[in-house]
């Protein structure tokens, strides 16, 4: 049942996406120019700046946090593949992109463009079955929502590419457009290992539905194979991380062997299901907190659509069933994987359908109507999901909106907007004195500005392999000790950096390895002599 769409609706939705892009394109390069951009970010462009040169998806970044550089046995290598930590072949999709316009803020771009198309594909998959205000809303509702919103403000991210794919699969889906339907089935799993979890909940949902049972077989068997074949297969051809670092981090309460690995953690929940069924709902204030958050901009409503649970439900094992403090956050990228599920449910829920008639054709229901009463609780909803949003942006993996919220009030961490830009002019002063081919350690802040280059790695670590596999000192060293400074008042972490990092400074200088050639407003440029 296909809503016939008005030119006028049309220019609704274009509005509605066009000031969302503006308004993140905005912020998030604000974000990106004054020095908030971390880790993430920086990988993510060395990968690509890696990808135009050749070397496909190496990064030193990337390697520095693997297990065998963080467990002290080696130092990071320029020619580790990103591809161990997560497989993502779609990234070369975007690489034309990258190649008009080589710098760290087009991922910025990047990641917005995506999340706004997204929402314009749900507009049409919404007006496949109900009228274009409730559309509008849910629209609204999904570039407001928690787990959208925050990790959009934050670090590039492969996931940002996850919303748009699943939506367009199920709009092919709603058209029988199988060519389509089949072209976005690959796409979602291309964007990273665990992607063919929305792929496997999109296929049990046309089995459990009765509307399609064959294609949803096949989609699950293809989706769980992809999975297992590319997570015990290929990613361990590149590093062991998969295992040692990304299973045992998030499932190891269900590995009892010593090969840690997808099957292992398969069939440790299988033999331990008591265990799952505990994990599942412990701890029970954050799992119902996790799960409010995700529904919180519908107004709760995938909380009562079968297809919504039915869906998202296979994403949602892994926050519900992993282990660690972030699993169960919603401000980090791995909750964006939740959301096209629960969107799709809420479109089918205002189309008519629940629990009793789930198996109907939908075209046959009557859909719901958008009362007054629900509308004033629905914006109300929307309202409070933005709110938190504008708190959980605090986070130190976005603070995007550090120059209107503080870290801390006591003692006060604060920094406004026009400080914060005259710091970054003076960083950028120093960032012209590194040539583009010289290797460097940066401190967390500055790594993203510098990751076009070969060889980066982050502070206080300022040896690396390079492509000779010989062990090498960085050509320079550049640490923002102010931004250190002011956070280590407050995180134990940025505390911890400092001073390791003003220990290495003062070695260095002593043993004449290094020369302080530069310094402005507490950020400091040494060279190798």
């Amino acid at each position: 049942m296909q809503n016939k769409i008005k030119k006028t609706e049309i220019s609704s939705i274009i509005v509605v996406s066009g000031l969302y892009l503006l308004i993140t394109l905005l912020l998030g390069l604000n974000r990106y120019y004054s020095f908030f951009a971390s880790y993430d970010h920086g990988i993510f462009n060395q990968v690509f700046w890696n990808n135009l040169h050749g070397n496909f998806y190496h990064s030193s970044l990337a390697s520095a946090i693997s297990t065998h550089v963080t467990s002290g046995e080696e130092i990071p290598r320029v020619f580790d593949s990103y591809l161990g930590h997560h497989f993502t072949p779609n990234l070369l999709l975007l690489l034309p992109i990258y190649f008009l316009f080589p710098s760290p803020a087009t991922l910025v771009i990047i990641q917005s463009i995506l999340i706004t198309g997204a929402g314009i594909i749900l507009y049409f998959l919404a007006r496949e079955y109900v009228e274009h205000f409730i559309s509008i809303l849910i629209v609204i509702s999904f570039y407001s929502a928690i787990a959208i919103l925050v990790p959009t403000l934050s670090n590039f991210d492969n996931i940002s590419q996850l919303p748009i794919l699943v939506f367009s699969l199920l709009l092919s889906l709603e058209k029988k457009n199988w060519w389509l339907f089949s072209l976005f089935s690959v796409l979602i799993l291309g964007v990273r290992q665990e992607a063919g979890l929305n792929l496997f909940g999109i296929g049990v949902y046309l089995i459990a539905s009765k509307h399609y049972p064959r294609q949803g077989v096949l989609i699950c068997l293809i989706s769980l194979v992809y999975m297992l074949f590319i997570t015990n297969i290929i990613m361990p051809q590149f590093t062991q991380d998969v295992g040692k670092r990304l299973m045992v981090d998030k499932f190891g309460q269900y590995i009892k062997g010593e090969n840690p690995s997808t099957l292992a953690v398969i069939w440790g929940m299988i033999t331990q299901p008591w265990l799952v069924i505990w994990e599942l709902i412990s701890p029970i204030g954050k799992t119902i907190e996790y799960l409010f958050g995700q529904w919180l901009s519908l107004a709760l409503i995938p909380a009562v659509s079968p297809s919504a649970w039915i869906i998202s439900i296979f994403p949602l094992l892994t926050p519900l069933l992993g282990q660690g403090k972030s699993v169960l956050s919603l401000n980090i990228r791995y909750a964006m994987m939740v959301t096209p599920g629960l969107f799709y449910g809420a479109i089918l829920w205002w189309g008519g359908q629940n629990f009793n008639n789930f198996q109907q054709n939908i075209t046959k229901l009557n859909p719901r109507k958008l009362t007054l009463k629900f509308k004033r609780f629905w914006v109300s909803c929307i309202v409070i999901s933005l709110l938190l949003t504008f708190i959980s942006s605090a986070t130190e993996l976005s603070r995007v909106f550090y120059f209107i919220l503080p870290d801390s009030f006591q003692p006060l961490v604060y920094v406004s907007l026009p400080r914060q830009w005259q710091h970054s002019a003076n960083i950028y002063q120093l960032l012209v004195q590194i040539p583009d081919d010289a290797s460097v350690s940066a401190t967390n802040n500055i790594i993203a500005h510098l990751s076009s280059r070969r060889a980066i790695i982050r502070l206080p670590i300022i040896e690396f392999r390079n492509d000779n596999k010989e062990a090498e000192k960085v050509d320079f060293i550049i640490a923002d000790l102010w931004e250190l400074q002011r956070y280590g008042i407050i995180f134990d972490k940025e505390k911890g950096w400092l001073e390791a990092i003003n220990s290495l400074i003062n070695n260095v200088t002593l043993e004449k390895t290094y020369d302080i050639i530069d310094s402005r407003d507490n950020v400091v440029l040494l060279k190798k002599i």
